[in-house]
């Protein structure tokens, strides 16, 4: 894979060097015209009836399997896991709201197992929970959250705000421990929220292990796993300018297919998305890519129902 050095992400990114590229990397690049693609590396329309066909879509979802599909978030610390239920909550609403609690830095904001359900913005609930948990890295005297912890909350053992301990995993004999969970207190759709700043540090040996350990077991139970991509418009400042430009970005687009082969995950399941966190009012650009990104969690959260559906019809 090719590997970047600090003047060509700087390149790439759109971005000035803070030094004169050396000859080598500057005839490197002749090539490169322009940090924008001629061609979109994937088809996404934002217009105010793409908007409202996704919401039309979304608030009328139906799935005969549970009552309410669970979706498990985990990754980094300070990736948006929070923020991305926010955003969603925000779009919904109709404004931008902060329920789920955020922060910055390096620690992790989110101690507890959280389970967030969303308003239809029209008086009802929404069909479907987003779950929340700790950061995965270790930071200072904590080692993130257990993977022992995170596949006990796939199973359904842990329920809605549990107190994560870094250094010790939960176990059947904790008596806030669900012994005999049934298919509506599982994870059926599993999402690795990644920061675009920090693809880099997937390199980290204990993250990278972790998240493999994950992908094993979710793999075993045929769980769906997907990849959500955060802040894209801190990551390229020609998506800054123009969100509508996120899928015509040569940076995003090379750090997209350089996290799918670093995780083993194929580009479709990766989706890119701008959370709210300074705004004050909505964005149609972002609410789209914001709701695209949940189209895509709910289909595959389908597709695990329907191959589970059909392993029960062989059994009989």
């Amino acid at each position: 894979m090719f590997r970047f050095n600090e003047s060509v992400e700087n390149l790439m990114r759109g971005r000035r060097s803070p030094s004169p590229p050396k000859q080598a990397y500057v005839q490197s690049w002749m090539t490169l015209t322009s940090q924008l693609m001629d061609q979109p590396w994937r088809e996404q329309g934002f217009s105010r009836k793409v908007k409202d066909e996704l919401l039309t879509e979304l608030r009328n979802y139906e799935t005969q399997s549970v009552a309410k599909p669970r979706i498990l978030l985990v990754g980094q610390i300070g990736a948006g896991k929070s923020s991305f239920f926010n955003s969603l909550n925000s779009v919904f609403r109709g404004h931008v709201v902060m329920q789920a609690i955020t922060g910055y830095g390096e620690t992790s904001v989110s101690k507890k197992f959280r389970e967030y359900s969303f308003s239809d913005g029209e008086g009802g609930r929404l069909p479907y929970i987003l779950c929340d948990t700790m950061g995965m890295e270790r930071t200072g005297s904590e080692d993130g959250i257990k993977v022992e912890d995170i596949i006990s909350v796939i199973k359904g053992h842990i329920s809605d705000m549990y107190e994560f301990n870094s250094r010790a995993a939960i176990n059947c004999q904790d008596r806030q421990y669900q012994r005999s969970p049934s298919l509506k207190d599982k994870v059926h759709c599993v999402v690795f929220v990644v920061d675009a700043n920090k693809i880099v540090n997937f390199q980290e040996i204990s993250l990278l292990k972790k998240f493999k350990e994950v992908k094993s077991e979710v793999n075993s139970l045929g769980i769906p796993l997907l990849v959500l991509v955060t802040k894209i418009d801190e990551a390229c400042i020609e998506v800054q300018k123009d969100l509508t430009k996120v899928y015509r970005s040569r940076y995003l687009h090379e750090k997209v297919i350089q996290l799918g082969q670093m995780l083993n995950i194929p580009v479709s399941s990766i989706s890119l998305v701008k959370n709210y966190a300074t705004e004050t009012e909505l964005n149609l650009n972002m609410d789209i890519l914001i709701l695209k990104a949940l189209q895509q969690m709910l289909r595959a959260t389908d597709a695990y129902f329907d191959e589970m559906n059909m392993r029960r019809f062989t059994w009989f």
